[in-house]
């Protein structure tokens, strides 16, 4: 009886797929099938997948390139030297797609700047800010699959054939079909244990673990530990069981441990610079120009993954004395065009899909559109493999892109009326249903209706389509 909704879920997951599918599929490959016969396959969860790939083609073939002009100077102080950049200190955001605070439209505007600065002096003033980064929350399927595409190129349905591998073969890793990012509350033990096996027989990672029990780290904190966070199945976390391991199936298992054992680190501490040096000239017109720099304080959970304390992310800043006189060296203009929104890659598309066609990159945000996102964590690699296989996109390199065909079919959709079919937002409210079955909170035949009265409205749509054509 407590299996019950989950049995429910599942069933119908299974059966509104086949309903709107074959249907959708039947339906439109008769619409596109005169004069020979044009298999065009549709389905509940790849089409509004399909047409999040086609916006970013249709938006990238639409876009028209801007030229803009950026202001560039050197500034030597006592003890060294350091570039900026000029910026509008009056900007603010608007409706220009593209306007930053250093991008100058005008390139006169930007030889009048670099002309009236050259060969005087600024004042210079620096905030500084400790900034606070708390480790990433455990992984589950979607953030370990987009993680290993951006470190590792891994397409999605490989990085699942590891973690599986991970899994049944070398019992070195949890299982990996799971949508949460949390360990159950009653887990403390079993993960003091793990880490104490690390300690003992993993000589890369044991300095870390020994830290970690030394420090008495692992206590009951809601990132970790957090039993209404864990559906069917926890976060992918080391079993403690240790193999030797190799090549993509290491790279894998790594990225897991250091994941896991971040986790109970603190918080990397950074100290954020914003220097700016103004040069005010005779007639009261002043030109700021902007450095930042970001150093390394405490490394915190960052130690995992090899930061030292110090150690600066972008360029190191020489020292200022704050109102210091700096002597502007050079000055130049740099030239640039605006480009258009990058193509999706695994990673970026698998978070799309996460969060039901929006890009969501806070965490906490991404946990909560998770529920209305497409299809699940165990189902998104195989439905990018079925897009590519279907020959509605193809993968250049470590892009995703519309082709052709796809871009066709979902123009055809959004001709025909079938917002259902398209909106990857729609499609999350179904997925968002289907969660609440799993928790007894929707019943079956209520979803089922509502599938079925959907089926009916796309073969009606189409019918009434074909039949004004």
């Amino acid at each position: 009886a407590d299996m019950k909704p989950l049995t429910n879920a599942a069933v119908c997951r299974s059966e509104s797929d086949w309903l709107v599918g074959l249907n959708s599929t039947r339906a439109l490959t008769i619409l596109q099938s005169r004069g020979g016969f044009n298999v065009t396959p549709a389905g509940r969860v790849q089409t509004p997948t399909l047409a999040i790939l086609t916006q970013r083609e249709l938006e990238i073939q639409a876009f028209e390139p801007e030229p803009y002009s950026e202001v560039w100077a050197e500034f030597d102080v006592q003890s060294g030297s350091y570039s900026g950049r000029w910026i509008d200190r009056d900007w603010k955001k608007n409706d220009h797609p593209h306007s930053r605070a250093e991008r100058i439209w005008d390139s006169e505007q930007a030889a009048v700047i670099r002309d009236r600065c050259r060969g005087k002096s600024g004042t210079v003033t620096e905030e500084k800010k400790p900034v606070t980064t708390v480790a990433p929350l455990l992984y589950d399927l979607t953030s370990l699959q987009r993680e290993a595409a951006n470190r590792y190129g891994f397409s999605a349905k490989r990085t699942l054939q590891l973690a599986q591998e991970c899994y049944e073969k070398h019992k070195v890793l949890t299982y990996p079909r799971t949508d949460s990012r949390y360990l159950p509350e009653d887990y403390l033990g079993k993960v003091y244990g793990i880490v104490g096996t690390v300690a003992e027989q993993n000589p890369e990672f044991a300095p870390f673990a020994r830290d970690i029990l030394d420090n008495k780290r692992i206590k009951p904190n809601r990132r970790v530990f957090d039993t209404k966070k864990v559906s069917d199945h926890f976060a992918i976390i080391p079993t403690g069981k240790m193999e030797k391991l190799t090549g993509d199936v290491q790279k894998l298992f790594e990225m897991v441990m250091a994941r896991f054992l971040a986790v109970f680190f603190p918080a990397a501490v950074f100290e954020d610079t914003r220097r700016t040096t103004l040069i005010t000239h005779q007639d009261g017109v002043t030109d700021a120009f902007l450095t930042t720099g970001r150093v390394l304080v405490e490394p915190g959970w960052q130690a995992v993954y090899g930061r030292k304390a110090g150690t600066s992310s972008k360029e190191e800043l020489v020292p200022v004395r704050d109102g210091e006189q700096a002597a502007l060296r050079e000055i130049e203009i740099r030239n640039a065009m605006t480009k258009p929104p990058a193509r999706y890659n695994e990673a970026t598309l698998l978070a799309a899909m996460e969060g039901a066609g929006k890009l969501v990159h806070d965490e906490e945000l991404a946990a909560a559109m998770s529920e209305r996102g497409l299809g699940t964590p165990a189902t998104r690699a195989s439905i990018i493999e079925g897009l590519i296989s279907q020959e509605y996109i193809v993968r250049d390199g470590r892009e995703l892109l519309a082709t052709r065909r796809g871009i066709e079919l979902i123009a055809l959709l959004e001709r025909i009326g079938l917002k259902t079919l398209t909106s990857p937002s729609l499609t999350g409210e179904w997925e968002y249903k289907l969660k609440q079955m799993e928790q007894a909170a929707l019943p079956r035949d209520s979803f089922m209706e509502g599938i079925k009265t959907l089926t009916g409205e796309i073969v009606k749509r189409v019918k009434d389509f074909r039949s004004e054509e």
